[in-house]
């Protein structure tokens, strides 16, 4: 689950799991991360992760290091808070007009400033795929709590709240022991701390003349020492199809690229940049999509800006949770005696 960390517990942490690995030197070898190699903008250097496999069902994941370098290169938020180069830097949106330009060539489709998104932009061809990667932008009033945003795509009755045609979703598998993939993403130097990763499964209804389709796709949450949050996800490949579950299979619908960076601009306000690239599949040509696509992620923000507003109390309450959750002592590692 989504913790909050500071640089003390983070310390303790690693200066743990250091004593653990000075016994252990050949894991220690194996798991840790010392090289760096360039991600997809030249300006940009991207810390590599290692291929992180879940024994239990036999994954192996192997391009996470390409899945943060293409968010960092289109979400200039997520870029500033997975490398917080100048501190002095404005937090949120308002930081990032120091950033260098980017090599990307946006689209404005949209910009009010006033309203749940106050900019949406589009980018044709990002990473050779024509369907066109979406970004967004929000200011939004509450805590900045990453996990209470993350039920709104992973929480069904959540969910439905603002996608009309979610038919189902959930987790087919969540890894549970987060602190080998702590330990390939280089202990927090630029990742953050993996505080939720898995797979799930999505479905939609037929609607409008589309057939049903089916989505399955690796997510995570990072959370950062600054109190910002990363949320990501990316389809699974087809060699992993033997996960799904059981019944008629579905056109499949891909999502290339998904992240929302959370990032406090006060006590009590956060921005929010997303992203997603989302190919319904079956031959249905994106132009008739993206105006769909577009609409329901301003859903999405009309019902979180409301409820983030409303729902003071219990973020609150999540946000105490977590705290006491987030304490070496209480999280039991695979390297770790119980």
């Amino acid at each position: 689950l989504l913790t909050f960390s500071t640089n003390t517990k983070k310390k303790f942490r690693i200066q743990t799991m250091m004593k653990i690995y000075a016994s252990l030197p050949l894991i220690a070898f194996l798991t840790s991360v010392s090289a760096y190699v360039p991600a997809f903008p030249k300006e940009s250097v991207v810390p590599y992760v290692k291929p992180i496999r879940t024994d239990e069902i036999g994954v192996t994941f192997d391009n996470l290091h390409e899945v943060f370098g293409q968010i960092q290169e289109a979400s200039p938020l997520a870029k500033m808070v997975m490398q917080p180069e100048d501190t002095s830097r404005e937090r949120g949106f308002a930081g990032i007009e120091s950033l260098p330009p980017s090599s990307l060539k946006w689209k404005t489709v949209e910009k009010k400033k006033s309203g749940p998104v106050s900019q949406i932009e589009r980018c044709d061809n990002f990473n050779g795929i024509k369907t066109p990667l979406l970004r967004f932008r929000s200011q939004m009033s509450g805590p900045c709590v990453g996990e209470y945003f993350g039920k709104y795509i992973l929480d069904l009755e959540s969910r439905k709240k603002w996608d009309a045609t979610i038919a189902d979703v959930y987790e087919i598998h969540e890894i549970s022991d987060l602190d080998p993939v702590n330990i390939a993403m280089g202990f927090g130097r630029c990742y953050g701390d993996v505080t939720r990763m898995g797979i799930g499964y999505g479905q939609t209804k037929p609607s409008m003349g589309v057939t049903a389709r089916e989505q399955m796709f690796l997510y995570g949450m990072q959370d950062f020492a600054d109190g910002s949050c990363v949320l990501w996800g990316t389809e699974l490949d087809d060699k992993y199809n033997h996960l799904l579950p059981e019944g008629k299979r579905h056109t499949r619908a891909r999502s290339h690229l998904f992240s929302a960076t959370l990032t406090p601009t006060g006590s009590d306000t956060f921005d929010i940049e997303y992203l997603v690239q989302l190919e319904i599949g079956g031959g249905v040509p994106s132009f008739l999509t993206t105006p769909v696509v577009i609409d329901t992620v301003k859903n999405l923000f009309k019902t979180a800006k409301s409820e983030y507003a409303k729902r003071e109390e219990e973020l609150n309450t999540l946000i105490a949770e977590q705290e006491s959750r987030d304490h070496v002592g209480d999280r039991h590692m695979l390297l770790m005696p119980l």
